[in-house]
C-alpha cells in the first residue's frame, strides 16, 4: 500500500489531522508528511481547513466536515462566543451583531457561511452555520426580515372593539392604529454601514498596535528597510504571521515570515513554518527571541537548507 492509500485510510478512521499525525503514521518526518497531504489536497482528495493546530492547519476527507468542530478548543474566546451563537441561532443578520462578533465571524470561515441578500436593491449581509442548508437558511432569514405589523395584525381588531365608544367620541384617536403600523426596523444607510465597517478596522489595528513583540518586530523591520505588506496576530506578545518585501540588487523579494516570542524554537516551529511558506509559495523567514534546540539546528542545515532562513531578534 502506498503511502497516500494509507494517510487516506487513516483519516477515514481517525478523522480530521495535523502533518504531526500523519509523520508517526508513515514513520516519516513532518515535512514529507505535509508534502503527502498537500499533494492530496490538491487533487481535490483532501480538504484543508481554515481553523489551524499550533499553526497548521487541518486535514480532513469530503464528508467530514461536521468533526471540524472537534476543533473548537483551538479558537480564541472571541471566536468561541461567535461559534456558540452562530450555532444556537443558526442564521445571523450581520449588521444587527455588535462589533467584536462581527469580527470574530469573519475570523472563523470553517463554520460560518456569510449569504448576500439584496433587497430593495440593498445588500444584506447574512451568516449561516456552515451545516446548514440554503433552504434551511432561507426560511430563517424569511422570519427574521418579516416587519413587525404582520405579528400585531390580530390584536388590532380586538382594541378597535373595546374602544369603540372611545372612537366615536374621540375620532382623532382613528390615527393612533396607524401610527403604530408605519414605523418598521431601522435598516443602517450603506454609507453607515461602511463607516462602521471602518471603525472595527481601526479597533482592530489600535488592539495590534498595542501588542509588544509587534513593536519589536516593527523596530527590527524599520531598521532592515524592510516593508511589511500584511501581518497577522496569531498570540498577542508571542507570535505573528507576516508576508514582508524588501529590495534587493535583482529587484523587490516577498517572504513569508514567521515571528515567535519563545526561549526554544523546536524542529517542529520550522517545520510548521517552512509548511506554511509552501502553501504561500513564498520564501521563508523565521524571526525568534530565543534559540534554536539541536534537531532544529540539525533541520536547518539539512532539510531547510534552502527556502528557510532564521534570524535572531
Amino acid at each position: 500500500m502506498s503511502n497516500q492509500e494509507t494517510i487516506l485510510n487513516t483519516i477515514k478512521i481517525k478523522g480530521p489531522v495535523i502533518p504531526n499525525d500523519i509523520a508517526k503514521v508513515i514513520e516519516t518526518n513532518i515535512l514529507f508528511a505535509s508534502a503527502h497531504l498537500s499533494e492530496l489536497a490538491s487533487s481535490n482528495k483532501l480538504k484543508i481547513s481554515h481553523t489551524k493546530v499550533g499553526g497548521t492547519p487541518v486535514y480532513y476527507l469530503p464528508g467530514q466536515e461536521s468533526r471540524l468542530q472537534e476543533f473548537y478548543k483551538y479558537l480564541n474566546d472571541k471566536e468561541k462566543k461567535a461559534f456558540d451563537l452562530l450555532k444556537e441561532k443558526k442564521t445571523l443578520k450581520d449588521d444587527k451583531l455588535e462589533p467584536v462578533i462581527r469580527v470574530a465571524l469573519r475570523s472563523i470561515k470553517d463554520f460560518a457561511v456569510p449569504l448576500h441578500i439584496t433587497i430593495n436593491n440593498e445588500k444584506i449581509l447574512f451568516w449561516k452555520w456552515y451545516l446548514l442548508s440554503n433552504d434551511e437558511a432561507g426560511t430563517l432569514i424569511k422570519l427574521q426580515l418579516q416587519p413587525p405589523k404582520e405579528i400585531e395584525k390580530p390584536k388590532e381588531p380586538i382594541q378597535q372593539k373595546q374602544e369603540t365608544k372611545e372612537i366615536e367620541k374621540q375620532p382623532e384617536k382613528k390615527i393612533e392604529p396607524k401610527q403604530e403600523i408605519k414605523p418598521k426596523p431601522q435598516q443602517k444607510p450603506i454609507e453607515q454601514q461602511k463607516k462602521l465597517n471602518e471603525e472595527i478596522k481601526e479597533k482592530k489595528i489600535i488592539v495590534k498596535k498595542q501588542d509588544s513583540f509587534l513593536n519589536k518586530l516593527q523596530n527590527y523591520f524599520n531598521q532592515k528597510k524592510i516593508q511589511i505588506v500584511e501581518y497577522d496576530i496569531i498570540r498577542k506578545n508571542s507570535e505573528i504571521d507576516a508576508v514582508i518585501k524588501f529590495y534587493s540588487v535583482v529587484g523587490d523579494l516577498e517572504y513569508y515570515c514567521k515571528a515567535k516570542n519563545k526561549k526554544t524554537i523546536t524542529n517542529t516551529d520550522l517545520s510548521n513554518a517552512f509548511v506554511q511558506g509552501q502553501f504561500k509559495k513564498l520564501p521563508v523567514l523565521f524571526l525568534m527571541t530565543g534559540n534554536l534546540t539541536k534537531k532544529a539546528e540539525e533541520l536547518l542545515n539539512t532539510e531547510f537548507k534552502k527556502g528557510l532562513v532564521v534570524k535572531k531578534i
